[in-house]
């Protein structure tokens, strides 16, 4: 029976994915910038036998819709944003399981700082990190790190392929497993020969090395991709372990699935090595009546504002005609913002009821815990994912809720764990297969520095002997 990955989707701001609703009542979302906020729901997460936090993250803003940020900053809409990996250390000093998927775009920064970074934060949190890929897609961001406008998008898979090739070199090449030796009495903590550079150098980045932090138990965090695309697709099959995916309806996420379950297998790995998370909304109360009262509410605070603004719609439904054709007013496919499914003949209210419609939301369960619990249930055999990123209608009700109501029924379908295992990290907890990439993936034609030029750093007073 398949386990679901249970994971609360979270960001480092205000108002992430659900605009408008952080105004419901005793809803913390204003006190991000509290390191309590992140203690708190780290606990909560755990104590409900969450399997992660899912840190998403951009490092632009939205201001293409209406021509600025205006009504992305009016809204709160992921700015003020703060740093995603900054909360990590400070979640897991009040937990002992509960693990962390990071967000961070593979563009605009170098890799060997990165790569340092998230050595660290594993080494922390003792193997329970995760890495969510993103290339940005954001003008903003770009002209924030000195473009002009955006990289073309396959270019930036490209790069991103590079980009994981350092890091790779630099996880689990760079160092040997039994490097660090501690020798006290001969005043040896390292021996340099088991510490190599990688020499990396390539058409974006050059990286001479060696890793400054020494192997994690995981070397390379569990690898996250969230695409949808052609290259991205490619780009998954060759190193993603989990794919955060979406699509306006299930049929589009089970294409997506079938991709990269493909194109997993032309990179040499099994179909089945990859696993499948994606949004999922689940507003539960004791009784069905409860669960659809409070969606209603949660209906009523919605902003279509908001969601225009996130969609990066470059054109305005509400200065519009309701009754007017799309064709009639000039949209056109590629000018109809992300995610949004189009049609010329749709009229400019029916396109612009979808913004702000939380029913529209392609895995929605509503109801008491037993109806929620069968719906997630098909998600798991039907639509075939194997976990769910958990959206946040309210902090920290929405993850309460679940926990209470949700996860008993859960477990007691053998859907969901009953407890930790002690010792394991955030891949062994998702696979079940141990610590560190399995030998099929291509990260680990570098283990023991095979395929590095250089195969030790050579040490004078050693040589000398």
């Amino acid at each position: 029976m398949k386990r679901l990955i249970l994971n609360l989707f979270e960001m480092n701001c205000v108002s992430h994915i659900t605009h408008g609703l952080w105004r419901l009542p005793d809803n913390n979302r204003e006190r991000f910038n509290d390191i309590e906020y992140w203690t708190e729901l780290a606990q909560l997460l755990e104590k409900g036998g969450f399997d992660a936090v899912f840190l998403a993250d951009v490092i632009g803003t939205y201001d293409v819709f209406r021509g600025s940020a205006a009504t992305s900053i009016r809204e709160g809409l992921q700015i003020p944003n703060n740093d995603p990996a900054s909360v990590v250390p400070a979640m897991a000093a009040v937990t002992k399981h509960l693990g962390f998927g990071i967000t961070f775009s593979t563009t605009y920064e170098p890799p060997f700082a990165w790569a340092r970074r998230l050595s660290t934060l594993d080494h922390l949190t003792k193997g329970r990190v995760g890495w969510n890929i993103v290339t940005s897609y954001l003008p903003n961001a770009a002209r924030n790190f000195g473009h002009d406008g955006e990289v073309e998008h396959d270019l930036r898979f490209a790069k991103a392929d590079e980009y994981l090739d350092v890091l790779y070199k630099l996880w689990e090449g760079s160092w040997d497993d039994d490097a660090i030796v501690a020798d006290r009495d001969g005043n040896v903590f390292a021996d340099s020969s088991k510490i190599r550079p990688i020499h990396h150098e390539g058409r974006w980045f050059k990286v001479e090395g060696p890793h400054l932090p020494s192997p994690t138990r995981q070397r390379t965090p569990v690898l996250f991709t969230a695409t949808a695309s052609a290259a991205g697709t490619a780009f998954a099959g060759k190193h993603a372990e989990v794919v955060f995916t979406g699509g306006p309806d299930t049929a589009s996420i089970q294409k997506t699935i079938a991709g990269i379950r493909a194109a997993a297998v032309s990179a040499g790995r099994q179909a089945d090595d990859v696993r499948f998370i994606t949004t999922a909304g689940v507003i539960v109360a004791p009784t069905e009546a409860e669960a659809k009262a409070k969606l209603a509410r949660f209906q009523e605070l919605a902003s279509p504002d908001g969601y225009l603004a996130h969609a990066g719609l470059p054109w305005d439904p509400t200065a519009l005609p309701a009754d007017a054709q799309l064709a009639e007013v000039g949209a056109e496919e590629g000018r109809a913002g992300r995610f949004r499914a189009f049609d010329p003949e749709q009229t400019v209210g029916d396109y612009l009821a979808g913004f702000g419609d939380l029913t529209r939301q392609p895995l929605l369960a509503v109801g008491n815990p037993e109806q929620v619990a069968d719906e997630i249930e098909r998600w798991l055999d039907e639509v075939g994912i194997d976990g769910i990123n958990l959206l946040q209608y309210h902090s920290y009700d929405t993850a309460r809720d679940f926990i209470e109501l949700v996860v008993p029924v859960l477990r007691d379908r053998g859907r969901l764990r009953r407890e930790y295992d002690e010792y394991e990290t955030l891949r062994d907890r998702i696979f079940g297969a141990g610590d560190r990439l399995p030998g099929n993936h291509f990260g680990t034609r570098y283990r023991g520095g095979a395929h590095l030029p250089v195969s030790g750093i050579a040490d004078p007073e050693l040589t000398s002997i």
